[in-house]
Order: C-alpha cells, then sequence, then structure tokens
C-alpha cells in the first residue's frame, strides 16, 4: 500500500500531458473531438462525488483529472480555430446518449448504478474519437491518454476500501485509453 499522496505524481504526470496534448491542438497536430472532450469534461466531477459518498478519499484525484484535463482541453481550443474534428451525425447521437446516461447516473439512489451509467455515458462519448482515431490516426496525440493511465494506475495504488463504485472508473479509465492509444499507433503497430 501506498501512501495517498502519491496520487499528486499522477495528477501532475496527467496536467503535464494535458498541456502537452494541447500544445499540439494549438500547433494544429491534433484535432480532438468536441462531443468526446465536452461530455468528458462533465461526467467525471459527479463521479468524484460519488466516489466521495462511498468513502474515496485521495483516490478520487484520477476521476477528478479525468474531468479537469478534458475542461482544460475544451477552454483551449477554443482560442483555436479549425481546432475540433467536424462533427457526425453519429457523434451527435453518442452525445445525446452520453448525456441520457449520466442523467440517469445523477438521479439514481443506487452508487452501483450510478457508476454503471457514469461508466456508459463515457464510453459513448469515447466512440466518436474511437472511430476517428481508427479512421485517422495522425489526429490524435496518446499523450494526455498515457497520462490518464498513470494517473488512474497510482489511483489503484492508494485504494483502501476495495469497492466496486470506487475501483471501476479508474479501471474503465485505464482500459479506455490503452485502446485509444493502440488505436493511434495501430499502422504503426502493424507495419
Amino acid at each position: 500500500m501506498f501512501p495517498e499522496q502519491i496520487i499528486i505524481v499522477g495528477v501532475l504526470v496527467n496536467l503535464l500531458c494535458s498541456f502537452w496534448y494541447i500544445k499540439n491542438v494549438l500547433k494544429g497536430d491534433t484535432k480532438p473531438n468536441p462531443v468526446s472532450w465536452f461530455i468528458w469534461s462533465l461526467a467525471p466531477f459527479v463521479g468524484v462525488f460519488l466516489q466521495l459518498k462511498a468513502g474515496a478519499s485521495w483516490s478520487v484525484m484520477s476521476v477528478f483529472m479525468a474531468g479537469f484535463a478534458p475542461l482544460l482541453v475544451v477552454i483551449f481550443t477554443l482560442f483555436k480555430k479549425n481546432a475540433f474534428w467536424k462533427i457526425q451525425l453519429l457523434d451527435i447521437i453518442c452525445g445525446i446518449f452520453s448525456v441520457l446516461a449520466l442523467v440517469i447516473y445523477i438521479i439514481t439512489s443506487n452508487l452501483w448504478i450510478s457508476i454503471i451509467f457514469a461508466i456508459a455515458s463515457d464510453f459513448l462519448a469515447y466512440i466518436p474519437t474511437f472511430i476517428k482515431t481508427w479512421n485517422n490516426p495522425e489526429t490524435e496525440t496518446s499523450s494526455v491518454y498515457l497520462g490518464g493511465i498513470i494517473n488512474n494506475f497510482i489511483s489503484l495504488l492508494i485504494i483502501k476500501n476495495w469497492a466496486f463504485v470506487i475501483y471501476s472508473f479508474p479501471i474503465y479509465l485505464i482500459l479506455a485509453n490503452i485502446v485509444e492509444i493502440l488505436f493511434i499507433y495501430r499502422k504503426k503497430i502493424i507495419s
């Protein structure tokens, strides 16, 4: 068991990786999907509240960063014309269902059901980015996803109460970020 304050290392790594990502967006090398990034900036903040309610402590910082880093991306990309990827019909559909899952996540009183809908909301927001990255891997930068993996892995090292509500979101985020990185580098890995 590691001391809880080690999460600060994960938060700093995530923040550094987020700024690297933002730098690539501002340079025009990266084009984030606006639907994904907007929803990713909302859902984790509600997750932090639920995790605290379930008894989590410092480990919530990884989920907090899962919302804060996308919020920074959204804010900074507003300053760059044409920074976002073009929104498609599937993006809108995924966004609507993601927001619907987020609403269910917020209104249910069962923490288990809430966290499942939080993950569903986040995953639905991930679909447009997965598709964009699969088709156009050059439009993404892996730094922010790598930072998310490190941050969430560190949060797992400090969990004291291994309740599903506390560990599920960080594990999901690790897996989703790994998939995104594989999609970014799939052409290089295969060739």
